[in-house]
């Protein structure tokens, strides 16, 4: 198992760039995948720049469709002329995030023209529930969340009569992969809470220890109180390694770090996880 952070939030390497969004490249069980492709083209500028050949990737996964996560897809599909893109059916939504209480103006779904989906459009995989990969590698479809779930952040779409409806997020889905260590979980943003991104991991390959947590958790608008709520409950999880990245925020991250210690692991863009860095 080796990832490589090819898109964070930021960064300490020379030479890398870093934006708001999250692309991991990933090398296991023979495979070589792409998690996410960030907001523009640079995660393939600091692909090359890291000399990994995005050409020769597998197959990609959309964890949501939102912006920073599927803006660079087109690229990679000019660079990668095979693999194709596992992305949930209902990304499609032309969604629009919250700002105090009022509607953004732009969309934070899918930026795409219309030129560049049609282009894409014979590598794309709809998904729904799960989706066996190979026996070690699952993409999970639309992650389910409880009754007792509170988002942290709110969602809407217009629906094709016109009507605006909130979003449910039922296009986050997530990436396991299950190693002789564990099973990796990948998680883009958590918009469904990243406890149940765990926990829905975790029943991919039941009664299998989990190696790492690889998580956006969107914890960065959450009140103190929700933070604390998630980070007591990873910390009784007893995770080998926790990788918190992008939208879970500063706050969250360092309570986290404070709380877990060398478990916890602040990832940036350029950053190379061999498994045996343990």
């Amino acid at each position: 198992m080796k990832f490589s952070f090819l898109i964070e939030n930021k960064t300490e390497r020379e030479g890398i760039l870093a934006e708001h969004g999250l692309s991991i490249y990933i090398e296991s069980h023979g495979k070589k995948i792409l998690f996410d492709a960030g907001p523009t083209d640079h995660f393939a500028q600091n692909a090359q720049a890291m000399k990994i050949d995005l050409s020769q990737v597998d197959f990609a996964v959309a964890s949501h469709g939102h912006y920073d996560h599927t803006g660079g897809f087109p690229r990679f599909c000019e660079i990668n002329a095979k693999a194709p893109i596992y992305i949930h059916k209902n990304a499609f939504r032309k969604s629009y995030g919250y700002e105090n209480g009022v509607m953004d103006k732009e969309t934070c779904g899918i930026r795409w023209t219309d030129e560049q989906r049609e282009a894409i459009a014979d590598r794309l995989v709809l998904t729904e529930g799960p989706v066996e990969i190979t026996p070690d590698i699952i993409v999970t479809g639309t992650v389910p969340i409880g009754d007792d779930f509170k988002p942290t952040e709110r969602f809407s779409y217009y629906l094709e009569d016109g009507t605006l409806v909130d979003d449910d997020m039922t296009h986050e889905q997530c990436l396991i992969i299950s190693d002789p260590e564990g099973i990796y979980i990948f998680s883009g943003c958590s918009h469904r809470g990243v406890l149940n991104a765990l926990e829905f991991g975790k029943s991919m390959f039941p009664g299998e220890r989990v190696a790492a947590l690889i998580a956006g958790m969107h914890l960065y608008s959450a009140t103190a109180e929700d933070r604390k709520r998630v980070v007591d409950a990873v910390e009784n999880e007893h995770l080998d390694k926790v990788m918190p990245v992008h939208c879970t925020g500063i706050k969250a991250i360092c309570d986290l770090k404070a709380r877990l210690g060398d478990s916890c692991m602040v990832a940036t863009a350029g950053d190379v996880y061999d498994g045996s860095d343990r």
